[in-house]
């Protein structure tokens, strides 16, 4: 058994990303934010703000709409538009981006912003199909006596009104075994592809021996009819069909990576049906939502762009965060607010982050450290909680883990304040790094002092 479990830690693999402990936007039922839930500390402002824009998204009362998050370097520009993401759940697609990501495309900037703003867009497709659904109660397989030939058996299933035999052929009874149903599952067979889906056990059968663990899901058995009709819904964006549409392989492109550019027209005739099957109720639009970070790095084309895809009638809600103040927009001589133009401006809601007080900084300290699975002793805490609050969260956040592998070095199950002091002492900060530079300039190839060109977080 040891050797099951250490092969089964081996092929776990689990990757801790800068914002992995966020859950969802930590709010209560009158949008009031709490001081620190679900991965979110702090910007009580900002997450109501952000909470009331969810709820409009889920009740789809706004489409084509867009926001702006601006604040300073490190304030959870982009911790909230996560939380907003993990409060909008699955029901709504959400594509997350960066400006950059645009110019870094082997496609047109337009191109790349339309793939953007269709994959934030869903569509709910419905249609009826034919089902068996009921308790299995008995399955019986036949083998062929010389063990050369198909094999042939019979599934015996059953509701609270009915209980019907059923003949199986090779390929349903290969299809029963890769679900591995067993007597007392409760299953669903899609008639049209012979698909074996399993809902649970039946309740009936809790009273057998058996070890059940805590995946297995006890269900009612189901009441009426054996062969019913069922509502079948599958959720896909308006990219994807555009991809199946204009590809040869059809479905297959879509593993193919690199779709390319799309001609118009497809997308034209696709939208013309897609609001067709809405007149006929056979399908809804889902607009969903396309975050754009580092929204300064897009040029006067894209922004124009952008302004004329939220006129459009399938159109997602644009959520876009910088930390830039007057800038210059990139394509143009002129400067404007977070270096966009102020005709794109007009039409965002602005959502602004404050800079985080010592208590909050101490608290997103507690909240990554046990993310990262990492014990911090006091003094090591309040030491990173003033790192934070003079450098910058994001320096003080990294020294956790380095200092966590400076104590395991040492065998020591807790980080104390010498770990984090020596750290500190061999990784030097963007201030630190920055008077180095200005005092020992002269030292380094091509180094022209300007200090109008000096980028600070102030």
């Amino acid at each position: 058994m040891s050797g099951l479990s250490e092969a089964k830690d081996l092929t776990k693999v689990e990757r801790i990303g800068a914002h992995s402990h966020i859950q969802g936007l930590g709010l209560g039922d009158g949008f009031e934010a709490r001081e620190s839930s679900q991965g979110l500390v702090g910007q009580t402002a900002a997450r109501k703000s952000a909470g009331i824009i969810v709820q409009m998204i889920k009740e789809g009362q706004i489409a084509g709409r867009g926001i702006l998050i601006a604040g300073q370097p490190g304030t959870g520009k982009t911790a909230l538009a996560m939380g907003m993401a993990q409060a909008i759940g699955t029901d709504s697609p959400v594509t997350m981006m960066s400006a950059s990501e645009i110019f870094s495309l082997e496609m047109s900037k337009t191109e790349a912003l339309t793939q953007a703003f269709r994959r934030s867009i869903g569509v709910r497709i419905k249609e009826e199909t034919e089902i068996i659904e009921g308790e299995v109660v008995e399955l019986q397989i036949d083998l062929p006596t010389t063990g050369i030939g198909q094999k042939s058996g019979k599934l015996t299933m059953k509701t609270t009104d009915m209980e019907t035999v059923y003949e199986l052929g090779h390929k349903m009874i290969e299809a029963l075994g890769s679900a591995k149903v067993t007597a007392g599952d409760v299953i669903y067979i899609d008639k049209s592809t012979g698909k074996v889906t399993k809902l649970g056990r039946s309740h009936n059968r809790t009273h057998d021996f058996q070890v059940s663990g805590p995946d297995i899901k006890f269900v009612n058995c189901p009441e009426g009819e054996l062969q019913r009709r069922r509502e079948v819904v599958h959720m896909v964006s308006l990219h994807e069909i555009d991809v199946i549409n204009s590809r040869a392989q059809g479905f297959l492109a879509l593993f193919a990576g690199d779709t390319g550019e799309i001609k118009s027209e497809i997308r034209t005739q696709i939208d013309a049906k897609v609001l067709e099957w809405k007149e006929e109720r056979k399908a809804d639009i889902i607009p969903g939502v396309l975050f754009i970070d580092e929204v300064h790095m897009l040029d006067l084309e894209c922004f124009s762009y952008i302004n004329r895809a939220l006129e459009s009638e399938m159109a997602p809600i644009l959520i876009v965060a910088t930390n830039r103040g007057i800038t210059t927009i990139r394509g143009t001589d002129y400067k404007g607010p977070h270096g966009i133009p102020l005709d794109l401006l007009d039409r965002l809601l602005i959502i602004k982050t404050e800079p985080y007080q010592s208590k909050e900084l101490a608290q997103i300290l507690t909240i990554r450290a046990e993310e990262e699975e990492v014990s911090l002793s006091d003094k090591a805490r309040k030491l990173l909680t003033k790192i934070a609050a003079e450098t910058s969260l994001r320096y003080a956040i990294n020294l956790i883990t380095t200092a966590s592998l400076l104590a395991a070095k040492r065998k020591a199950s807790q980080v104390e304040i010498d770990d984090v002091q020596k750290v500190y002492g061999m990784f030097v900060d963007v201030k630190r790094s920055q008077q180095y530079l200005e005092s020992h300039q002269r030292d380094y190839l091509f180094s022209e002092k300007d200090e109008d060109t000096v980028m600070t977080d102030n």
